[in-house]
């Protein structure tokens, strides 16, 4: 593993390909709002399924969600056709990134879109509209880097790496993660949050 962030290294292979053009057409943004976007949704994304993952059951949840669901029988990582899925509204599991939002959030998608709007100045319709984007292409990444080893502990530290960092989302994201209004994202907020996930 490069010590690169898991956030930064994705965001580079969007910037690479045609990825941030697609999102950008999609959602009728220019290029910099993308890239901006983009570049704060990856963290927050990330982070959040970092706090998910942050207790063994949690990391091996997801990582069966990315073996079973997101693997693509091992091909490496196809963005293109992870894009073209995700836009044509493919309607598989490993696409719905509502469907995957509402396991790494929770209740919690509506506040994690308005506080990625209001970081970014988009509307909440648009910035959750780009999460559910992100949200397969980001599971796939993860199969990708994590599905093969099959190593829970692996993903759960990568994950948790992207937790601290945040991308100068810390306090943003605690805030949408923190369920029961403790002021700290805790077991009993991974219980709620992650019911869903943890269910798989």
């Amino acid at each position: 593993m490069n010590t690169q962030s898991l956030a930064a290294s994705l965001f580079q292979q969007l910037q690479q390909g045609q990825g941030l053009q697609q999102v950008s057409q999609q959602l009728g943004l220019d290029s910099a709002q993308t890239s901006q976007a983009v570049g704060s949704a990856l963290p927050l994304l990330l982070g959040a399924m970092g706090q998910n993952a942050s207790e063994p059951q949690g990391a091996q949840s997801l990582l069966n969600a990315l073996q079973r669901d997101h693997s693509g029988g091992g091909g490496g990582f196809d963005l293109g056709g992870i894009l073209g899925a995700v836009m044509g509204g493919g309607g598989s599991g490993a696409t719905d990134g509502a469907g995957i939002l509402g396991h790494v959030f929770g209740g919690q998608q509506p506040q994690a879109a308005a506080a990625l709007g209001q970081k970014t100045g988009l509307d909440s319709g648009t910035s959750g509209k780009l999460l559910a984007i992100l949200a397969p292409i980001v599971m796939s990444f993860l199969a990708q880097r994590f599905a093969q080893q099959g190593n829970a502990s692996e993903l759960s530290s990568a994950l948790g790496q992207e937790a601290q960092s945040g991308g100068g989302l810390g306090s943003l994201l605690g805030g949408v993660l923190d369920q029961d209004g403790d002021g700290q994202f805790g077991a009993s907020d991974l219980m709620k949050l992650g019911a869903g996930l943890l269910k798989r």
